[in-house]
């Protein structure tokens, strides 16, 4: 088995500016700049059979290249607990559209549909320990956040192998955009 998703890579001068934001939060994991991405699909754990359908059948999306940006900040979790902090990406009808040819990807695959409607964002911390209050806090200290556009020039399939430490990612695949 392994664990998937497509996603865009953050850009190392994008990343770096977010290292910059990743502090101020006790109990956080703050994710390395190597690992910021957008998510477009997860796939979960699949078989290596499945896996190279899903490969196959990404291989097949064809889009012109787009602009994306980074705005605002938000948290994951409820009232009792947040579980993660993020930079929220900019209204994007062509990202929307991406996502959606990965999700249409997937059902052909015959992976059930996503729970959750889609919504982009680059996830900066898992929190294990939220200080509600503290946590509110980081969000408003950087909802002007605020990225210049880099262009989307392909989307990538990567591995999620989990650890006591975090994630690590490896990149499986990279898929061009015309």
């Amino acid at each position: 088995m392994i664990r998937l998703f497509a996603a865009l890579p953050v850009p190392y001068d994008i990343s770096e500016g977010l290292a910059r934001r990743q502090q101020g939060l006790p109990g956080a994991r703050w994710t390395p700049g190597e690992n910021l991405h957008v998510t477009l699909r997860f796939f979960g754990e699949v078989s290596e059979t499945m896996a190279g359908d899903v490969d196959a059948a990404l291989a097949t999306i064809a889009m012109d290249s787009f602009e994306v940006a980074l705005q605002g900040a938000g948290a994951f979790g409820d009232v009792d607990r947040v579980r993660a902090v993020w930079a929220g990406v900019s209204e994007s009808e062509p990202l929307r559209r991406l996502a959606g040819k990965c999700e249409t990807a997937a059902r052909r695959c015959g992976l059930k549909p996503q729970a959750r409607a889609y919504s982009p964002h680059v996830t900066l911390a898992y929190l294990k320990r939220s200080v509600e209050p503290r946590a509110a806090a980081w969000v408003q200290g950087h909802n002007l956040l605020h990225s210049p556009p880099w262009r989307v020039r392909a989307f990538a399939l990567y591995s999620s192998w989990l650890s006591n430490e975090g994630s690590r990612y490896e990149l499986e695949r990279t898929y061009p955009l015309s």
